[in-house]
């Protein structure tokens, strides 16, 4: 699939293993897909790998498809399992400790142009 001639206003049509992937701090592989509302991100994370308290002005999902992790949304503390979703409204703080190694799914409203700054050009948000 060529991403030049992809564009963010366009329909189109992908599959997962299509995508390219980016491989963030040797802790993570990720694939992107974007639009101009809404941002898709597949993640696999190494066990133990850490994100720290944070917060953003976008909304996210996070949707396990595998593996444990330990998560904080504001005062909020759970382990989470495969098939286990997350809201996180905007602008509330969260941390998260991946236990085992985990795939994860996250959906981002509007998308997440601090992490991905090509994602306001380009469908893949590399």
């Amino acid at each position: 699939m060529s991403e030049v001639s992809v564009s963010i206003d366009q329909p189109g049509f992908f599959k997962q293993s299509d995508l390219p992937e980016q491989v963030n701090k040797a802790e993570m592989i990720q694939k992107v897909l974007t639009g101009r509302e809404g941002m898709v991100v597949w993640s696999k994370i190494k066990a133990s790998t850490y994100t720290a308290a944070h917060s953003h002005p976008n909304e996210q999902i996070t949707w396990v498809i595998s593996g444990r992790m330990d998560f904080r949304i504001a005062d909020q503390k759970r382990t989470c399992l495969a098939g286990d979703l997350i809201l996180i409204p905007k602008d509330v703080e969260h941390e998260v400790l991946y236990v085992d190694e985990c795939e994860i799914i996250e959906f981002f409203t509007p998308p997440r142009l601090d992490l991905y700054p090509a994602a306001a050009h380009s469908v893949f948000g590399m």
